[in-house]
């Protein structure tokens, strides 16, 4: 493996001033995407959908818990899914993992839940063995995730939705799945920073840098573990 050039700390400065102008332009042009994301239209939701939690059953409404804005990841826990019937998707558990405390959010009038195909047992059972506290439901007894575009002709899929509520009227306001959620996990971001970067087959990187295939890597996070010494996980 061929490491980066060493420089004298003046040389880095000026290595460093460059990728720097570049980030703040990302930011500016993030910031707009922002702004044109919260003009997005909305979609009035109208079919009453029932969800199951431990409390007993809900509807979409009762998922906001009084505030006025919910964020709701689709979470892959199905028959078709991995590790079924006993865990959730490994991909989807290390984006949860990744969630920090919900008072941040509430803070600013914003609810956040986890819904799933599962059955109610399947996903109590789960949120235990992976010690999370972020309110989960069951959307089996309705076909929620069929007209929310998470179930496809491959089987079930994953994405994040935002809602808003006005009184008795809940509206969709924006939807992202794959790289769109991704982008907002701590670990992938984390991990950009550093000179090996996610070490995947995808990413430039120069000749000799580690690299697997990506998603291989991924693993719940009590299951790490259990790779072999050595291995790229």
């Amino acid at each position: 493996m061929k490491l980066p050039p060493i420089v004298s700390p003046a040389e880095w400065d000026v290595a460093r001033a460059k990728v720097l102008a570049r980030e703040k332009a990302a930011t500016r042009a993030r910031d707009a995407l922002a702004a044109e994301r919260r003009r997005l239209p909305m979609v009035r939701i109208e079919k009453p959908y029932v969800f199951e939690g431990p409390s007993g059953r809900s509807e979409l409404l009762d998922l906001f818990e009084g505030r006025r804005q919910l964020i709701l990841y689709h979470f892959m826990f199905a028959a078709d899914v991995e590790g079924w019937p006993s865990a959730g998707c490994p991909g989807c558990s290390m984006f949860v993992d990744q969630i920090g405390n919900l008072a941040h959010l509430h803070a600013r009038d914003t609810s956040f839940a986890l819904v799933s195909r599962a059955p109610l047992a399947n996903i109590i059972t789960y949120k235990e063995r992976m010690g999370w506290t972020i309110p989960w439901l069951s959307s089996s007894a309705s076909d929620f995730n069929d007209d929310f575009g998470v179930t496809t002709a491959e089987g079930e899929t994953f994405g994040l939705s935002v809602f808003l509520h006005d009184g008795e009227n809940v509206f969709r306001t924006y939807f992202t799945t794959a790289r769109g959620v991704e982008a907002l996990g701590s670990v992938w971001t984390f991990l950009d920073l550093t000179p090996l970067g996610r070490q995947e087959e995808w990413e430039e990187s120069p000749a000799g840098y580690p690299q697997t295939p990506p998603y291989a890597w991924w693993r719940r996070h009590d299951e790490y573990q259990r790779t072999p010494a050595g291995a790229n996980a």
